[in-house]
């Protein structure tokens, strides 16, 4: 698996369930909620595919100090771009790859510490959604909002394909969720009510 993309931030925790990175600057579209991220596994060609689902920046003893002291807009700017502290993601792990196929499930092994967390291509999304096996990872996790994580992760996978293809692809994504949650029709019809008014 290539190491191509944008890179997101490196690896600052890691389990099996998920991750937590660090990175300097947020841009205006990484990290977003709901992002499709890889990491790189512990072979050559393997990968952990993962969903973005929390984003944290936290104060450090600068922010403290300029809070109050209301800085002009070049040292805002100035810390916004160069952060003491690195801006946490918190990324939930829905799959994992090989170089030739992609499974929706849990890795065997974390990625290791340091490594760089880097978003999907458009191509990778709509290979690693091909099929919905991952709703599941996400709509049993209890650590994420995965109702609205689903959602965005849907959004970002339509808007990965061809626009003659969104429509039919959201559609196929909701039958699936019918028949995942048949039995908790309340939540069904909160997260369609998501997908339907963005």
């Amino acid at each position: 698996m290539t190491n191509s993309g944008i890179r997101v931030g490196r690896v600052l925790r890691a389990g099996t369930r998920g991750f937590a990175i660090g990175c300097a600057v947020m841009r205006p579209d990484i990290p977003a909620f709901g992002s499709f991220v890889r990491a790189a596994g512990l072979t050559p060609d393997s990968a952990i595919y993962g969903l973005i689902y929390d984003v944290t920046v936290e104060d450090d003893l600068f922010v403290r100090q300029f809070v109050s002291a209301d800085p002009p807009d070049e040292v805002v700017l100035d810390q916004r771009e160069n952060r003491q502290v690195p801006i946490e993601v918190s990324v939930l792990a829905v799959g994992c790859g090989d170089g030739e196929r992609v499974r929706h499930c849990l890795p065997a092994q974390p990625p290791v510490t340091l490594d760089w967390l880097y978003q999907c291509s458009d191509q990778e999304v709509r290979a690693f959604t091909t099929r919905f096996d991952y709703f599941r990872l996400v709509l049993e996790s209890r650590e994420v909002p995965a109702d609205e994580l689903l959602t965005a992760s849907l959004r970002a996978a339509a808007a990965a394909r061809l626009e003659s293809e969104r429509d039919s692809f959201l559609v196929a994504g909701g039958r699936e969720l019918a028949r995942l949650l048949s039995g908790d029709p309340v939540r069904l019809e909160g997260i369609l009510h998501r997908l339907r008014n963005p």
